[in-house]
């Protein structure tokens, strides 16, 4: 074997290696360590093992936490009820210190976005930032707003994903508020509204605080989102309808085992582990929902949520999109860039406006396709202002549905997409 030829295989063989640590490469919620419940740190962990990799970051250590909007250190207070009496707490410079039960990592963007319990805001780690200081951020939006008292476990925030469009979501404990979010330079939060039962539940709701509250949520790669209970119940959504379908209970687990952290490692697998046990880690696979310990798995923390980039039912997706399987749709993700908008969306009159931002002067292309990715039909512009929007007539060819606008530079590479619905 020739120099170059071994300089290759060594590049491919680092490469397949680079690219499975990081489908591994999954973030905690955990606590200081066994026997405590203060779920205020972050660690990475190897999901295909379950043993802790590093610690991320940690409450006692000093954090950069800014207001994502004035760039301002943020306000950080509680309501707290303490009997009869409201009292204003103050969590000075730690972005977690009311503790956290959902997280959501965005692989687009690496950031790890999470809501804080008791606390109206959404707020995200930049773990891209240099420095040994960890810098965060955080939005405040009335559509997290848990209320003002922190006895309000209703409308806590526990379960939080980023899905196949590239949005993220996330749901109440009560399922009456299914909450979209961007991920981009400029954050938009989006409440959709409550889950529905579908009727093939039978009494098992997803509104029920005794079976249905708490846990995590994974996402797949046909942009169905997947709630799995603190009590172990299993939930698919669909997000355009916003239906609710239960999908059975895990089994193999210990009674006092809750399900309060989910991921899907590299091969396709549930991963889940408990807030309240200090028992490691369980896997399963969600055709039988038949859940098996993991011997060797971390057993000195405890973890209110799990996240990753990773997509249950990725290797199915990509063999039906290699062989044309009609069941496969595509989803392209929408990067949720501020440099390019979409409106009016919903589109009502045959037309819309693609606003570029921002963007190099140049020629970009428009391309409307279906969810499966046909091209229905394109459009060319040549953008040299700073601030310009495009009018793309659609003349009725296109029937009432959901649809994909994508835009491409003059070199063919991806500067944004988003789904838009003509009515």
């Amino acid at each position: 074997m020739n120099l170059k030829s071994l300089l290759s295989t060594s590049f491919i063989a680092l490469s397949l290696a680079g690219s499975a640590q990081d489908a591994n490469k999954t973030y905690a919620i955990t606590g200081d360590g066994h026997g405590d419940f203060m779920w205020m740190n972050i660690r990475q962990i190897d999901i295909s093992t379950g043993k802790v990799v590093q610690d991320v970051y940690t409450r006692d250590q000093a954090a950069t936490f800014l207001d994502a909007d004035t760039k301002k250190p943020v306000d950080n207070i509680v309501m707290a009820a303490y009997g009869n009496n409201v009292s204003r707490v103050s969590f000075g410079n730690t972005p977690t210190a009311s503790m956290v039960a959902a997280a959501a990592y965005d692989k687009n963007h690496d950031k790890l976005f999470f809501t804080p319990m008791r606390i109206g805001e959404l707020r995200w780690l930049d773990l891209s930032a240099k420095g040994e200081t960890p810098k965060f951020y955080s939005l405040k939006s009335t559509l997290f707003n848990t209320g003002d008292l922190m006895t309000d476990e209703s409308n806590h925030v526990t379960r939080m994903v980023i899905n196949a469009d590239g949005y993220g979501y996330a749901i109440t404990n009560d399922a009456n508020h299914l909450i979209r979010f961007t991920t981009g330079k400029k954050i938009t939060v989006t409440d959709l509204g409550g889950l529905f039962d579908a009727e093939s539940n039978k009494g098992i709701s997803i509104h029920n605080k005794c079976t249905s509250w708490g846990g995590d949520m994974i996402a797949d790669a046909y942009n169905k989102l997947y709630v799995i209970t603190g009590n172990h119940n299993v939930f698919v959504v669909d997000v355009d309808t916003r239906m609710a379908t239960y999908l059975g209970a895990i089994t193999g687990l210990p009674a006092a085992y809750s399900t309060n952290a989910a991921a899907v490692d590299k091969d396709g697998n549930i991963v889940v582990g408990s807030a309240n046990m200090f028992d490691g880690f369980y896997k399963l696979n969600i055709k039988d929902l038949a859940a098996t310990k993991m011997e060797g798995s971390d057993k000195t923390y405890n973890a209110s949520d799990f996240a990753n980039g990773n997509l249950l039912l990725q290797k199915e997706a990509d063999a039906a999109q290699k062989f044309g399987s009609a069941e496969f749709k595509e989803v392209t993700p929408t990067l949720n860039s501020s440099d390019a908008h979409i409106f009016p969306n919903p589109v009502t009159n045959n037309e819309f406006k693609v606003l570029f931002d921002n963007q190099k002067p140049g020629q970009y292309n428009i391309a409307i396709t279906d969810l499966s990715g046909k091209f229905i039909t394109t459009r060319t512009v040549n953008v040299s202002l700073k601030a310009q929007t495009e009018s793309v007539k659609i003349n009725g060819m296109l029937g009432k549905g959901m649809y994909m606008v994508k835009v491409t530079d003059a070199a063919g590479q991806f500067i944004f997409a988003e789904r838009i619905v003509v009515q």
